[in-house]
């Protein structure tokens, strides 16, 4: 036994430092355990390693992962709690070093004979998670017979306190998994289509695709202006999806510069460019088992497009600075607001992978088109922003309401969530009035579309009666008395209109 101590070099904190980056990349335990210890035998020259883990329901020890010519016959090793060198270290929670095993009395000589290998110089460290004694990491033979050090020992120590915190992690991550799982299994149904709010005959469309694209592994193309929800729509997919128990893992295209837009989506090698000191894992590799969502596809350089294209057809890539082939099993859908086929005529955009996209297409159609949905959608985030502000607003004055109905919404769901937002913040009373709305609707003029009479008279009655059954509570004879009709011909115009009641 022996006593930690001794000053790191400049190379040698930078190791670490690249075993914590590496390590921390993933939240897949396997993948931690393997690395942590291939990494650890390099650090210490060991001819052999391996790391023990608690089972916490027996409290025997067992391996995670090994490395070495006995490798496979020492993962299938068990020990009772307290055996063996291991054992000991798990048990007092102290490193243990010797340069002869044999003359130790807590080896487990048997193991040995079985395994038909003789470890004479051991090193072996615990492994710490907030405090408690998660396993321990074992090092056998180090090169040269030369005796393992206090050095040795002290590199070993932080090094198994790193994977230690990575297991934690990586526990948690499962457990968080599971327990969704179980919550969504008692609830009996998927709660993520209730997140889209919608009133109106064309979303309900959309939801109604979406929902039949989400049980296949097809490639989706969401198409539609910024501020529609293309994200939500992903997201619902995949949630409804059978690799909902998967990660879902969105990228921004059009927010990062062309170097950095490869090695975020498909990771870098160490050393591959300047500043690269550990490799990285990319959003791909990531994806692994669920969805990668790639949003505004539009803004992707060329040269990352037929990358994409080779992940499209073949389902396997290599890291920036690599040379090995990553094969991964990813479900991609992808989203824009640009016209596709213009970039595509222009050669800003490659027909190959346009069609390789284009398998099913989802179009949300902007707000304007269907202004039954901004009642509810701002009733929506009424209530969203007045739980975070703590405010007690009942709802909104009917000039408000006009306004809102009125307004062309360039910026979508989006901009209506702002203003709304704007509103509760700034709103002094127990309703939204127009003097809380921001200055662009309630003091500039909406953008007007332009369009035939016919078609303006047609849009300012679907508004105008939408509105009406919005404060009326979808009470038509309440309604057919403020707009001065029958309760029949409302009817009839709530059919013609497209009108979701």
């Amino acid at each position: 036994m022996i006593g930690l101590g001794g000053m790191l070099t400049n190379d040698e904190l930078m190791t670490l430092l690249e075993i914590s980056q590496t390590i921390n990349s993933t939240l897949d335990l396997e993948e931690i355990l393997d690395h942590a210890l291939r990494k650890a035998a390099d650090v210490v020259e060991a001819e052999a390693s391996s790391i023990w883990l608690v089972d916490d329901e027996t409290g025997e020890l067992y391996v995670a992962s090994a490395t070495g010519v006995r490798e496979k016959e020492v993962r299938r090793l068990r020990l009772k709690p307290g055996k063996g060198i291991v054992g000991w270290v798990v048990k007092t929670g102290k490193p243990f070093v010797t340069s002869d095993a044999r003359s130790e009395p807590v080896h487990a000589r048997d193991i040995a004979e079985m395994l038909d290998y003789e470890g004479r110089q051991i090193l072996c460290v615990p492994m710490f998670s907030k405090g408690k004694v998660v396993g321990a990491i074992e090092v056998i033979n180090k090169s040269q017979d030369r005796p393992f050090t206090e050095k040795d020992a002290y590199h070993l120590s932080i090094f198994a306190n790193l994977t230690g915190i990575a297991i934690e992690n990586a526990k948690l991550y499962a457990m968080l998994q599971r327990e969704n799982r179980e919550l969504r299994s008692e609830l009996g149904k998927n709660p993520t289509f209730g997140d889209i709010i919608y009133r109106s005959e064309k979303m309900a469309e959309v939801i109604e695709i979406t929902k039949r694209v989400a049980s296949v592994n097809s490639t989706v193309l969401i198409r539609g202006e910024s501020g529609t929800g293309k994200e939500l729509i992903a997201r619902a997919i995949h949630q409804a999806s059978p690799r909902r128990d998967g990660p879902f893992i969105p990228v921004n295209c059009g927010a990062l510069p062309e170097t950095l837009l490869e090695s975020e989506l498909f990771g870098h090698e160490k050393g591959a460019f300047t500043g690269a000191i550990a490799r990285k894992l990319g959003r791909f590799e990531l994806a692994d088992g669920g969805t990668i969502f790639l949003d505004e596809i539009g803004d992707m350089p060329p040269a990352l497009q037929v990358k994409l294209l080779r992940v499209l057809q073949d389902k396997q890539f290599e890291r920036v600075g690599g040379t090995k082939t990553i094969k991964v099993d990813v479900r991609v859908i992808a989203a824009t607001n640009q016209n596709l086929e213009k970039l595509m005529a222009e050669g800003k955009f490659r027909e190959d992978l346009y069609y390789r996209l284009n398998v099913i297409t989802i179009f949300i159609p902007p707000l304007r088109e269907r202004p039954e949905d901004i009642p509810i959608l701002a009733e929506h985030f009424l209530r969203k922003y007045c739980l975070e502000t703590k405010k007690k607003i009942k709802g909104f004055a009917p000039e408000t309401m006009d306004i809102l109905m009125s307004y062309h919404w360039p910026g979508n769901v989006r901009e209506l969530e702002n203003a709304i937002e704007h509103a509760v913040v700034l709103a002094k009373g127990d309703i939204i009035t127009p003097e809380d709305l921001p200055f662009n609707l309630r003091g500039v003029e909406p953008e007007i579309k332009l369009m035939s009479l016919e078609e303006a008279v047609r849009e300012f009655k679907k508004r105008h009666i939408t509105r009406v059954l919005h404060e009326t509570g979808g009470n038509r004879t309440k309604a057919a008395e403020i707009l001065k009709i029958q309760r029949t011909y409302l009817s009839r115009l709530i059919k013609e209109l497209g009108i979701k009641a």
